[in-house]
């Protein structure tokens, strides 16, 4: 995200983290995803984002990295100071997610520090959640990429098997190539 001139203060990233069906069963039941209601993906959005709006007491919550990683709320900022329009509420982020999200964020930021120095930087300000990077509903389809309507190819990021442009337009040539294969 970057405001009209891109000219903040700040350098601006999302950190994506993977989620598919099996995470929204880790609690109760890990093994059973047949049970899976349609929109569980939705209502955990839901979760996260009412974790945040708590967290942040209705207004967006931030925190240092470095608080993050020692699980402990930020009480000053360093050198860096949120640049986010709207008015925002130190707190502790590993509230909002799952341990295993929460897990793989840390990781993933540190790892990115390895490719881009200073991306994990003790005073990064880490900020809300954004949960809705792509379709939280997958229409499932079989290992010829038809769902169960015959005739029906779901495929890219409405129907959840793409987070983007690029992965939707290879998951659209790989069912393009499917339905090139079947027999009219």
């Amino acid at each position: 995200m970057s405001y009209q001139a891109r000219a903040g203060v700040n350098a601006n990233a999302a950190i994506v983290v993977t989620v598919d069906p099996k995470d929204y069963t880790k609690e109760d039941k890990p093994n059973d995803l047949k049970s899976i209601h349609p929109l569980a993906g939705i209502k955990f959005q839901e979760k996260l984002e009412k974790n945040a709006y708590k967290i942040g007491e209705g207004k967006i919550p931030v925190q240092r990295f470095l608080d993050y990683c020692q699980n402990k709320t930020t009480t000053t900022l360093g050198d860096i100071t949120p640049s986010t329009k709207g008015s925002w509420h130190s707190a502790d982020l590993n509230a909002i997610f799952p341990d295993y999200l929460n897990q793989s964020l840390k990781e993933g930021i540190s790892k990115m520090d390895q490719k881009i120095k200073g991306f994990a930087h003790d005073d990064a300000v880490l900020s809300g959640v954004e949960s809705r990077t792509s379709s939280p509903v997958r229409i499932l389809r079989d290992e010829n990429m038809e769902s169960f309507i015959k005739g029906l190819y779901p495929c890219g990021e409405g129907a959840g098997y793409a987070g983007g442009i690029t992965s939707a337009a290879m998951d659209g040539m790989k069912v393009a190539e499917a339905i090139l294969h079947t027999e009219a």
